[in-house]
Order: structure tokens, then sequence, then C-alpha cells
């Protein structure tokens, strides 16, 4: 099963799963709203992509947080605490796919290019 990770009013995450429906994937959503971020999955994301681009800068929640919170995330044990404090600040959606294997944002190529790549040769 893939699990999307983030809020279900962000338009990527709603571009990423209607691409994954309409492809015909069975997806487990994980609201950061209502279940909250998996602190545990927070070092495996850091790992994955870096604390740059899994602290979504350019978003309206980071340009919202004043300069001395900006400033503070200087390594990933406060950037883990800045994404249990404000959720909306991770780059959405997180995906992780049916291999484990985890991949951040939407992109249609890339989505087509992982689900054909777990369905095998031939299919």
């Amino acid at each position: 099963m893939i699990t999307v990770y983030g809020i279900p009013n962000c338009d990527t995450v709603k571009k990423a799963r209607a691409w994954l429906a309409e492809n015909g994937q069975q997806v487990n959503f994980h609201d950061f709203k209502k279940q909250g971020v998996p602190v545990e999955l927070l070092p495996a994301w850091l790992a994955a992509f870096g604390r740059d681009k899994l602290i979504n800068r350019a978003g309206t929640t980071w340009r919202k947080l004043d300069e001395a919170t900006r400033a503070a995330v200087v390594d990933e044990a406060s950037a883990i605490a800045l994404m249990l404090a404000e959720p909306s600040v991770i780059k959405r959606p997180v995906v992780q796919w049916h291999d484990g294997a985890w991949t951040l944002g939407f992109n249609a190529e890339a989505f087509a290019a992982k689900a054909s790549s777990l369905l095998g040769p031939g299919r």
C-alpha cells in the first residue's frame, strides 16, 4: 500500500491523490492535521530529502514565521522541533511507495515511473 502524508486541502496533495486514484493505486492517507506528524518517520524523511528540501521555505507557513524562528532551524533536531510545532511547514506530499522508497512533492512523470516500476516488467 502507498501512504501519502500531508494536508487534505493542499493543492499538491490533492493532485497527487487524484493521480494515484486515476491510475488504480490504493492509497492510505495520513492527515497531519488530524493524525499529527509521525515523529518516528522524521529521521527517515530527513535522511531521504535533507532538511532544506523537507522544510518548505517557499510556503506561506514559513514566511509567516518570525525571523528568530526561521534562523533557529540549523540542524536536524531544530528542524524536527519546527515540523512538529508547525506541520504545514513540511513540503507535501511525502509519499512512501510499496517498495518502501520515499518521494517528496508531486510530479506526474515521476509518479508514473515509480508506479510502473512497482508493477514489474510486462505489466
